[in-house]
This record gives structure tokens, C-alpha cells and sequence, in this order.
């Protein structure tokens, strides 16, 4: 007996295949494929230091803060969590962050000897330690959008110390400095996310990283007023986060006990 059940047509399988809930899962998969990418940028980071290759080095780190600044507005807007609930991509976003945010700017720290004769290792091995404490805190990102604890800018700061080619023991100073305040429960601004003075935060972060293209391209020369010009953004944010934290203390002491 010949099978008598109709044949799907070519068009019935162009519906199928461009179904919403397909696209919706394309979409999610490829905005984890674009976090995942990070794992590549930290990757060419670390052979680009090994051979001493500082700019490309920085220039990979670049891409890689460029990655983690939108891949979560991306899973907001498609929604991966309902979409691939058996997928974490928080924990995969983590993990990147680790290695880009942590373990390649330790690397750097390292072999660019930016410490004093000696130190490189120790200097390294406490912003790995110290970070792996705050990475797994269940509230290193609070519920209102904020950091608690320094939010390991490591990148930020071994980028800093290389183009101001500071004294070996300030550096060190600094990094004992921020490794301690991973540990202090402050408040720190997290651009893409905390809703205070977010236009102006992202508008002045897109200028920063403006800033930092050319002082990387214009590299060996300096012009200093684009290095100084570019920390005002640094300032702006400390100064910002102290006043999340003032307000924080003022409001907990008008509360009634």
C-alpha cells in the first residue's frame, strides 16, 4: 500500500524552519556565542603580552570591555533566560569576566613588570585571590544595579600604570589599596545598568573609550592632556559611586530602629 499521509511542501518548511520561537532561539544562542567571543579576545590578549606586544595587548582587552558592554543589554532584549532556561549565561558571563576583567590584566601585571623587582608574582596572585572572593558573592551585583565591593577594573588600572609609567611601589600601594576595598561592602556605579545619571555615564564612557583609541594609536608617543583628560572620566565615576554611598548612609540613619 502506498503511503498515502500528504508530503510537506518547500513552503511548509520555509514556515517551519522561520518560526518565531526558531528565531527567538537563534537569537538567544548567538548573543551567548558573542559573550562566549570574550574567551577569544582574552585568549589573543594573553599571546599578544607573552610577546610583548603591550598595544595589541590593550587593544584586545578593548574589544573584549566592548563585548561585555553589550552583551547584556542584548540578553535583556531577546531574553535568554526564558528563552534557553537550561542555559546559564550568567554563569558563562562570569566566567569571561574572570579571565578578561582578572586573570589576563594579573598576566599583564606580570610579565610587564610594573611592580617592584620581586613582586610581580605576589602583586598578581592578590588581585587573583581577591577577585575569586568577590566573583563568587551572591550579591556582588545588588539587586538595584550596583557593585558591591571594588568591581576588579583591573584592566583599567594596569592600562593606567603602563602609560604613566609610575614608581614601581606606587603601583603596588594601588593594587593593595583596591584588593582591600573588594572587600569593604560599598556601592560602585555599574554603567550600562544603574539607573542614576545613566545617559550621562554612558555618553562620557563612550567618549573614554574614544579617548583611549587614540592615545593607543598615537602610542609611543604621549600626549598627556589625553591621558589626564581620559581619567576625569575615572574621577566622575569614583565621585559618583562616594555620593551612591553617602546618600545610602544618610538614608539608613533616618530610618527608625
Amino acid at each position: 500500500m502506498e503511503n498515502t499521509y500528504p508530503k510537506p511542501s518547500p513552503d511548509n518548511w520555509a514556515e517551519e524552519e522561520w518560526s518565531p520561537s526558531r528565531i527567538r532561539k537563534a537569537a538567544a544562542w548567538a548573543t551567548h556565542l558573542f559573550t562566549a567571543s570574550g574567551a577569544i579576545w582574552g585568549l589573543l590578549a594573553i599571546l599578544a603580552i607573552t610577546n610583548e606586544q603591550w598595544v595589541l595587548a590593550f587593544a584586545w582587552m578593548g574589544v573584549s570591555v566592548f563585548v561585555d558592554a553589550f552583551d547584556g543589554l542584548l540578553a535583556r532584549r531577546v531574553r535568554v533566560k526564558s528563552v534557553l532556561p537550561n542555559f546559564d549565561g550568567a554563569l558563562l558571563d562570569n566566567i569571561i569576566d574572570f579571565l578578561n576583567y582578572v586573570f589576563v590584566p594579573a598576566y599583564f601585571l606580570y610579565q610587564a613588570e610594573i611592580l617592584p623587582h620581586g613582586y610581580g608574582l605576589a602583586g598578581a596572585s592578590l588581585i587573583l585571590i581577591a577577585s575569586a572572593y568577590q566573583f563568587c558573592q551572591d550579591d556582588a551585583k545588588t539587586d538595584d544595579h550596583f557593585f558591591k565591593g571594588f568591581p576588579s577594573y583591573w584592566n583599567i588600572m594596569v592600562y593606567y600604570m603602563f602609560l604613566l609609567s609610575l614608581n614601581g611601589w606606587i603601583n603596588l600601594s594601588i593594587i593593595l589599596l583596591l584588593s582591600a576595598l573588594v572587600f569593604v561592602p560599598i556601592k560602585y556605579v555599574y554603567p550600562s545598568r544603574t539607573a542614576m545619571w545613566q545617559k550621562l555615564t554612558m555618553t562620557l564612557a563612550s567618549i573614554w573609550g574614544v579617548v583611549n583609541i587614540i592615545i593607543l594609536i598615537q602610542y609611543p608617543l604621549h600626549d598627556y592632556r589625553l591621558i589626564w583628560g581620559s581619567l576625569l572620566f575615572a574621577l566622575y565615576y569614583t565621585g559618583l559611586s562616594a555620593y551612591v554611598m553617602l546618600r545610602d548612609r544618610r538614608s539608613s540613619r533616618r530610618q527608625p530602629r
